[in-house]
This record gives C-alpha cells, sequence and structure tokens, in this order.
C-alpha cells in the first residue's frame, strides 16, 4: 500500500498515478483509466480528471493508494 499525502483539497486521478511512480507519463495514466485499469474507492471509474480527495483510495495493479 502506498500513502499519499495530499497537499491541497485534490489531486487529479492521472495525476495521481504520475506522482506514485504507478505510470510514468500522463498518456499512460490516461490510458489505464479509459481501460477501466483503476478502482476507486473499491469500483472501477473510467474519469481522467476525476478529484481524488484525503481518505479515498485508487487500486491498479494490485497496489493500493491511500490518500491522507
Amino acid at each position: 500500500m502506498i500513502e499519499f499525502k495530499l497537499e491541497g483539497d485534490y489531486i487529479p486521478m492521472i495525476q495521481l498515478l504520475k506522482a506514485t511512480g504507478l505510470v510514468e507519463t500522463g498518456g499512460e495514466a490516461q490510458l489505464v483509466v479509459i481501460e477501466g485499469k483503476v478502482k476507486y474507492n473499491g469500483a472501477v471509474d473510467y474519469r481522467k480528471r476525476l478529484k481524488v480527495k484525503r481518505g479515498d483510495t485508487v487500486e491498479f495493479m494490485g497496489t493500493q493508494i491511500k490518500v491522507q
């Protein structure tokens, strides 16, 4: 599990995936989201610009990100 400390009110989903090192580029992040490979709070979510906030959980490729 990755614990991500959020600075500010939210972070867009694609930026979170890049910031945690789970993808290398923004383009790759967009693709994995569009393809339904990312779960947001337990459910697949296709929104690239989804605002991830404190207390949310994101899962990708078996790795869970807990936003704090």
